[in-house]
Parts: C-alpha cells; structure tokens; sequence
C-alpha cells in the first residue's frame, strides 16, 4: 500500500512539473498580463509539487522511524534468533563471495 502511495505521489509530481514546464515555456513568447498570468499558473502548479514532495518526505520519514523502532525492539526481545540469522546471512554473504567460478 505505502509503495503504490509513492508512485502515485511520484506520477502526480511528474505531471505537474511538465505542465508547469510547458506554462512556463509558452509564457517565455508572451508578454503583458498574459505572461504575468502564465507565470502565476506555473509557480502555483511548482509549488503544489514542492508541496507534495514535503509530505511525502514526512510519510517517508515517519514510516523510516516506526520501522527502526519496531525493529530495535524485536532485537532487544529475539537478540539470540538475531544473531543467528546475522550470522546465517553473514556467512551466506561469505561463501557467495569466495567461490571459486
């Protein structure tokens, strides 16, 4: 769920950015209050993706922290079944690393 959020984020920042890009372009030809208006359009549509990226950056953020929080948790209450599998993995790591092709 939270990855289909952040393509869905990251597909409305794309849009919003090429049309903001394509205001901006056919405001360059223009002058007078047209432009200024074009212009206007274009800032607000940069800053409504700014917006959404900063709340994204929070969701990211806050989802980081609870992950570290619940895995320092099973850590502290599994240390032994932690140290195997680091070592499990570890030693996994090594002979993929040292075998001979």
């Amino acid at each position: 769920m939270l990855e289909s959020d952040f393509k869905s984020v990251n597909k409305d920042i794309k849009v919003l950015l090429k049309d903001a890009q394509a205001l901006f372009n056919s405001a360059a030809s223009l002058t007078g209050e047209k432009a200024d208006e074009m212009r206007a359009r274009g800032m607000k549509m940069v800053d409504a993706a700014m917006a959404m990226t900063h709340d994204a950056q929070v969701s990211v953020v806050a989802t980081g922290k609870q992950m570290a929080v619940s895995t320092d948790t099973y850590v502290k209450e599994h240390p032994w079944s932690t140290i195997g599998v680091a070592a499990t993995v570890g030693m996994l790591v090594g002979l993929l690393c040292c075998r001979k092709s």
